[in-house]
């Protein structure tokens, strides 16, 4: 099974994308090499504009750019990018500028670079604006079909990704649909919704349960806003009981935006699972994933907790 970082899925289909389209253009604020966009600067050093250390900048040329007619992918850490809230909330939502925000090394899993350069607020803080489309994916293949629908779709946009290896969870005949959850695991006693980096791992704790005489589904939500109503709904009144499993606070994140379906549906039991109120710390990706219980033992040892109350 095939692993890469999701940035550099990014960084690949970016330059792909940019041979098809002069129209794309690219801006990094000193990070091209992290954020993998260094790929299309070297390429087409014509349409990449390196900004240096200041985001707030980046946003409002971006957002310049995308009402003129371009289509501005504009690069950062997740945490720095979505910092500068309050200018993407009036350069970007407010004036629908189509500028297409890209964050990479998001949560925990970034490692050993710690609390300040984790981004554990950043899904909150984006569904919340008005306008803008908030999209995780969960490996290589579903990374290129979201960049790729990002740049086909005028629209301001958000995705969230990721520094370490993630595993394929899904296969070479997958279609991404905006908005629309996939099911990669059928169960019957709970079911596991899960975005970004943590999903191969609940798929391997799918597994794991059913060895234990649990029935777990797993759902990928890859796009975070708009939410998969439908599914969720669906799902929820199939197993009773869902989960949501994500490298986030579960404040804001998709463990709220699923909360809020469930609250208005009645549909079925809810528990959160991620940070709880939370900053990171510093630490190998996979001590991290092991100590918050994010990986398939964590996962795991959670659903159990669940289903001995």
């Amino acid at each position: 099974m095939a692993t890469t970082a999701t940035r550099k899925s990014f960084g690949q289909v970016l330059l792909e994308l940019g041979g098809k389209d002069e129209n794309i253009v690219v801006l990094d604020a000193d990070l091209s090499k992290s954020t993998m966009s260094k790929m299309f600067a070297d390429k087409y050093p014509g349409r990449f504009f390196e900004m240096g250390i200041s985001e707030a900048n980046m946003i409002g040329v971006g957002s310049g750019l995308a009402l003129a007619g371009k289509k501005p992918f504009i690069c950062s850490f997740a945490c720095f990018v979505t910092g500068r809230y309050d200018t993407i909330r009036i350069s970007v939502a407010y004036s629908e500028a189509p500028v297409r925000i890209v964050g990479t090394h998001a949560g925990i899993g970034i490692g050993e670079d710690g609390n300040s350069q984790m981004g554990l607020e950043d899904l909150g803080l984006m569904r919340g604006l008005p306008h803008m489309t908030v999209i995780q994916p969960a490996d290589d293949i579903e990374t290129r079909q979201a960049v790729t629908w990002m740049a086909e779709n005028d629209v301001p946009s958000y995705i969230r990704l990721t520094r370490q290896n993630v595993k394929d969870v899904n296969g070479p005949d997958y279609t991404f649909k905006i908005g629309k959850a996939v099911e990669l695991v059928p169960g019957s006693d709970i079911t596991i919704m899960a975005t970004g980096g943590p999903v191969y791992h609940a798929v391997d704790a799918a597994g794991l349960l059913k060895k234990q005489g649990i029935s777990a589904g797993v759902v990928n939500i890859h796009t975070i806003k708009p939410i998969d109503v439908e599914a969720i709904n669906k799902y929820a009144k199939l197993t009773g009981h869902v989960i949501t499993v994500e490298d986030h606070n579960t404040i804001g994140g998709l463990g709220s935006a699923v909360a809020e379906v469930l609250a208005e549906s009645g549909a079925g039991k809810l528990n959160r699972h991620g940070l709880k109120d939370a900053f990171g710390e510093s630490g190998t990706y996979q001590d991290l994933y092991k100590k918050y219980r994010l990986d398939a033992e964590g996962i795991v040892s959670v659903v159990k907790e669940i289903f001995d109350k």
